[in-house]
């Protein structure tokens, strides 16, 4: 089953394991049996400390209980195969079952380890999906330390009739006791949010007892990452306040234009960026999200940033780096429908529609892109373009001509999506030539429309927008109010790429810092007065 690299590997791994574990099996007869048969085989190889048990009776088949030999209760449990991108989440159960401490900060542990009540966790990933480990990894760390949280991670591409049964549209999809938990990446922070309603007061009270910045950063992005180091590397007081670190860069597949990293994912760039970020005497702030900005009184004086959770945050200088999110096509239906067959990531949730008809609005490179991954998981792909002809490049559009189950219609204007009330069941679009409206039937709408800048909760504060809400920025990332800078996604500079985004937070960072050293010494003390 693993190749030799991943056997070899996984050894070295499982030489950091502190006590026995037992894989207890739970097998039928099918492939997917036979092939979990031989992972399994091939993970209790790599070390004297793993041991197999195929006495299981699970209902689910295939499936595996990872336990302590010692009987310790620990509910941990992978249902279908953890390959592809949940390899990891594997290796990591593996680790934490057997005892190897998770690389989690020590409070958020022990909260894990406080929590008092019963929670039966469950959780439908696919395997091309990079938004699913986040969920399986940390759900899993809180089985091996809590005894009474039980976690499954379930490949939906497996277990068909149950998603279809539990109506799985959209992956990650987490169930709590059998009821919806929530849907898309989380991490160990932000389900330890949900189920301790008082964390939010609690990192509230924390918030307004900092003192004031030389620099807040305000967003996690590639740009807002990029802009505290910089800042950081001054010796300045730098804090970074992210409603989510990464950003949009957590949802991106395939990264091959990042210059001396011929390819990486956004999930292994986000990490790295934040580790980087945390080697500097940076504060770093998560789950933050800002919803307001009061400009300073006084030249020189400080600035408020008001969050969602009622605390404000203060600094001499504020760098904006909230970058964007997908564009919606807001026709009839399409909120109706989200995670219900209306998505926004085909790499995510393309399994769950297999054999299954879908249509991808949007006929730039990445419109393109999904058609071309999805051909190849789904009976046929309708692809719906706003415009005349294409605008994705050549290599692309010659790639999506090859292939014998996609319709391109272009001059279209999709007008709605269309259910049964309990998920998608097809969409109608406009032909814009002739001005007829035509249905198509389908089980899946992916939008792949473009972006739209995360900066509403900018309007009516001083700081300019242009006409699409992005935020006006000058060669040096000034914004319209002194001592106010942006970079990235959510700026008026073009070509929205990550590449270009850390160079404007590099230097909306050196910008700030030019501001900072060029006030009047005495005026932040009059502002502080």
């Amino acid at each position: 089953m693993l190749d030799d690299g991943l056997k070899t590997q996984l050894k070295a791994y499982l030489q950091n394991l502190r006590q026995p574990i037992e894989l207890v099996a739970s097998l039928g007869e099918g492939a997917g049996s036979k092939d979990m048969l031989a992972l399994l085989e091939d993970v209790a190889g790599a070390s004297d400390k793993v041991s197999l048990n195929l006495s299981g009776d699970d209902a689910r088949k295939p499936s595996f209980a990872i336990a302590r030999q010692s009987g310790d209760a620990v509910g941990v449990r992978f249902a279908g195969l953890p390959l592809g991108h949940e390899f990891t989440s594997l290796v990591l159960a593996l680790l934490h079952v057997g005892g190897h401490p998770p690389k989690f900060d020590a409070e958020l542990l022990d909260r894990v380890r406080e929590l008092d009540g019963d929670y039966r966790f469950e959780t439908y990933f696919s395997q091309s999906c990079q938004n699913c480990p986040d969920v399986v990894q940390a759900l899993n760390t809180m089985a091996a330390l809590n005894p009474r949280i039980t976690h499954v991670a379930i490949d939906g591409a497996l277990f068909q009739a149950e998603v279809e049964e539990r109506q799985v549209m959209a992956v990650p999809t987490i169930l709590l006791n059998g009821q919806p938990f929530g849907q898309g990446r989380m991490d160990l922070e932000q389900i330890l949010a949900k189920l301790d309603t008082g964390a939010a007061d609690r990192a509230a009270e924390k918030i307004r007892a900092k003192d004031a910045f030389d620099v807040l950063v305000v967003g996690g992005g590639p740009a807002g990452a990029a802009a505290a180091i910089y800042a950081a590397r001054k010796g300045i007081a730098t804090g970074v306040a992210a409603e989510r670190f990464g950003g949009q860069v957590l949802d991106t597949m395939a990264i091959e234009n990042f210059i001396s990293v011929p390819h990486t994912e956004g999930p292994k760039l986000a990490s790295a960026l934040e580790q980087h970020v945390k080697e500097y005497d940076v504060d770093v702030m998560n789950l933050q999200k800002a919803v307001g900005l009061v400009p300073a009184k006084t030249p020189g004086g400080l600035i408020e940033v008001k969050l969602e959770n009622g605390a404000s945050l203060k600094s001499r200088s504020v760098i904006l780096s909230t970058g964007a999110r997908w564009r919606h096509i807001n026709v009839p239906g399409e909120d109706e429908y989200r995670n219900r067959g209306v998505a926004y990531c085909p790499h995510c949730d393309g399994p769950l529609f297999k054999g299954k008809r879908v249509a991808v609005i949007g006929g730039g490179n990445s419109g393109v892109e999904a058609a071309i991954d999805l051909a190849g998981i789904v009976a046929h792909v309708t692809l719906i373009e706003f415009d005349s002809q294409l605008r994705a490049d050549a290599v692309l559009q010659r790639k999506l001509a090859s292939l014998p189950n996609v319709a391109v219609v272009t001059s279209a204007l999709t007008t709605e999506v269309h259910g049964d009330g309990t998920k998608v069941n097809g969409l109608t679009y406009r032909d814009r030539n002739h001005d007829s409206v035509h249905r198509v039937d389908l089980e899946g709408v992916f939008v792949q429309i473009g972006l739209v800048p995360n900066t509403e909760w900018l309007k009516d504060t001083g700081v300019a927008l242009s006409n699409r809400g992005e935020i006006e920025v000058d060669y040096r990332g000034q914004t319209s109010l002194p001592g106010v800078f942006a970079a990235g996604d959510a700026t008026t500079t073009p070509y929205k790429q990550i590449v270009i985004a850390m160079g404007e937070g590099s230097k909306a960072a050196l910008s700030a810092f030019d501001y900072l050293i060029r006030l009047d010494p005495a005026q932040p003390e009059q502002a502080a007065a």
